[in-house]
């Protein structure tokens, strides 16, 4: 789940953004036409730990057509809101990537600090729409765009700029499959077989964890954004972004897509329909105590046998981001931290705190 954000929001508060985030300058795009040439954009880039295993030039198809990479992008620009962790772990630093929330150094969150290391790149910030002219004057030789909620005029844009790579044709704005993300990038930064071992290595390890753990099998779950926003909890329908728990064996709380404003999007809950969520086990990514304490006291939340049985999973603010980002990364540090506290939920043994 994805969107920008200044300063530190709740998830709430992130929900919330979905519906501004797509907004973007009023640009002519061709006034951005020759801002980065070729040989501007060519230095080479110290941070990167890897060699491209795919030959160039590269061809992406995606949503809005084709782009052709002529030669290894030195100087990548993210103007999505996820797709530094899949760079980072194919061992290219991006030279900019974009605030979403939370405000982590350089927009990185700590499941991929390590892999950022000392670079310092220049964070890009959507609340007002894509910052063309700044993205511009950063002379990019690739844009990645997977998970940016770009529209055809926005992607225009900023092919005028670099080559631009974008979602997978079918995708939703920003709920879209993580490994399609994960090929996208690695093709367009020419490490393809690369990023089928990010994939392989995510599912291999969500199948062993399943294999552990066979109580989980065929439970149901509910996976609810944190903190209610404007009179409504936003849960998730089965199929978006809730692999995290489908992988494992769990099975989504049916029907809640019923509750949608539109397809692809999160259910809206009132507080009289709460009921509507409970299940065997609820993850509620409320990343505060009194986050916890508010989501408590929407509506017949503190009634909900899921809640009174100790069935319940209260998120502290890095589970809950790993959760939202849902890249082979973040996935990672998800089935190390939550894997243990669904073990204490199916046992009825999970604390209504975010320490776990």
């Amino acid at each position: 789940m994805n969107v920008t954000s200044s300063g530190r929001r709740g998830a709430a508060s992130v929900a919330a953004r979905l519906l501004a985030v797509t907004a973007t300058l009023a640009l002519a795009g061709g006034a951005l036409a020759g801002c980065s040439s070729s040989s501007e954009a060519a230095a080479a880039n110290p941070d990167y730990t890897t060699e491209p295993s795919d030959s160039f030039p590269v061809t992406v198809e995606h949503q809005f057509g084709e782009t052709t990479i002529p030669a290894e992008p030195q100087r990548v620009v993210v103007v999505g809101l996820t797709e530094q962790d899949i760079l980072l772990e194919l061992g290219v630093t991006p030279i900019a990537t974009t605030e979403w929330y939370g405000e982590q150094p350089y927009a990185v969150w700590p499941w991929a600090a390590d892999l950022l290391g000392d670079a310092e790149p220049t964070v890009l910030d959507q609340t007002d729409g894509l910052e063309f002219e700044k993205i511009a004057s950063l002379k990019p030789d690739l844009i990645v765009g997977t998970n940016a909620g770009l529209s055809e005029e926005d992607y225009e844009k900023l092919s005028d700029i670099a080559p631009t790579v974008t979602s997978v044709e079918g995708s939703g704005l920003y709920f879209s499959s993580w490994q399609d993300q994960t090929r996208q990038v690695a093709k367009a930064v020419g490490r393809s077989a690369e990023g089928e071992e990010l994939i392989e290595g995510v599912e291999t390890a969500y199948a062993e964890a399943a294999a552990a753990h066979p109580e989980f099998a065929g439970l149901t779950a509910s996976f609810s954004q944190g903190t209610p926003y404007d009179g409504n909890m936003y849960v998730y329908p089965d199929g978006l972004n809730t692999d995290f728990l489908t992988d494992l064996g769990f099975v989504m709380t049916p029907g809640l897509e019923e509750y949608a404003v539109d397809e692809g999007q999160q259910a809206l809950i009132s507080p009289e329909n709460m009921g509507l969520i409970d299940a065997d086990v609820i993850v509620f990514a409320t990343e505060t105590a009194e986050g916890v304490d508010e989501v408590l006291n929407f509506g017949t939340t503190s009634s909900l046998e899921a809640v009174t049985g100790g069935h319940a999973v209260f998120t502290d603010p890095e589970l809950s981001g790993a959760i939202y980002f849902l890249t082979p990364l973040s996935q990672k540090f998800v089935l190390e931290k939550l894997v243990p506290r669904l073990v204490d939920a199916v046992n009825g043994d999970a604390p209504q705190s975010i320490e776990g």
